[in-house]
């Protein structure tokens, strides 16, 4: 039964601009995250601390607005992304896991958190948020989404031989897949959202390191602090647009 205290528009419509400022936000996680783990030299764990607090607080404003705020709920996408890329390279590469062992870990992670919230609400929704507990579920998935994410984007550029391009490329075309299996076929809808919202994420890691990385490791040299700036105003355009379209279905 809905929660009186929790609002189906807490969440926002899947859409087209949906999926772009998504693929907006996660690309500017990793070069976000990258330029102040790397470029500014802070480190992974120091870095992931930082992007962690930021988390906590966007999330918990998140947890106690009584409706959908476009700023404030992207602002927590935004936050998984740059703690889920600082978060998976410490585990990678600090802690010597590797990209592939990590992807596998974060899967059994996310996998089991599905399973506990399949049993604990009888549904994996991500178009109904109707209680607090289900609303935790939804987050920690985002977060642990987007972690893994990293690790894939960084499994298929880096070790699998594919390149920033080939990884890229790769994850475009099952993307690509997906839209075609929700419009032909009856696969169910909440699957095919997580699997997209997941592979969004190495979208937006092999993109990112596309633009930022030099052209001797294949990329298109941009740098971190510009490609995020950039990247960021892109966000807020789609975030302006978004908050138009809710403003005009809050006047109807």
């Amino acid at each position: 039964m809905l929660n009186p205290k929790y609002s189906l528009s807490k969440v926002p419509e899947v859409t087209l601009l949906f999926w772009v400022m998504k693929v907006a936000a996660t690309t500017f996680g990793e070069t976000g995250g990258d330029w102040i783990s790397m470029t500014l030299n802070f480190g992974y764990l120091v870095s992931t601390c930082f992007f962690a607090a930021l988390f906590a607080v966007a999330l918990s404003a998140q947890l106690m607005s009584k409706d959908y705020k476009p700023a404030l709920y992207w602002s927590v996408i935004v936050a998984t992304s740059t703690a889920g890329t600082t978060l998976s390279d410490y585990m990678n590469r600090t802690l010597g896991l590797g990209y592939l062992w990590g992807a596998l870990i974060l899967s059994a992670i996310l996998a089991t958190g599905f399973i506990v919230w399949r049993q604990s609400a009888g549904q994996v929704s991500f178009s109904k948020i109707s209680s607090r507990r289900s609303e935790i579920f939804f987050w920690f998935s985002v977060l642990v989404s987007n972690t893994l994410g990293t690790a894939l984007g960084d499994f298929m550029a880096d070790d699998s031989g594919l390149g920033f391009l080939g990884g890229w490329l790769l994850v475009t075309t099952i993307l690509v897949l997906l839209v075609l299996l929700k419009y032909f076929t009856s696969v169910p809808r909440a699957l095919l959202f997580w699997l997209a919202f997941i592979l969004t994420r190495p979208f937006g890691a092999t993109f990112g390191d596309l633009l930022t990385k030099t052209k001797e490791q294949g990329g298109f040299n941009l740098g971190t602090g510009y490609s995020s700036f950039v990247l960021l105003g892109v966000l807020l355009v789609a975030l302006l647009v978004e908050q138009k379209n809710k403003n005009l279905k809050s006047a109807v």
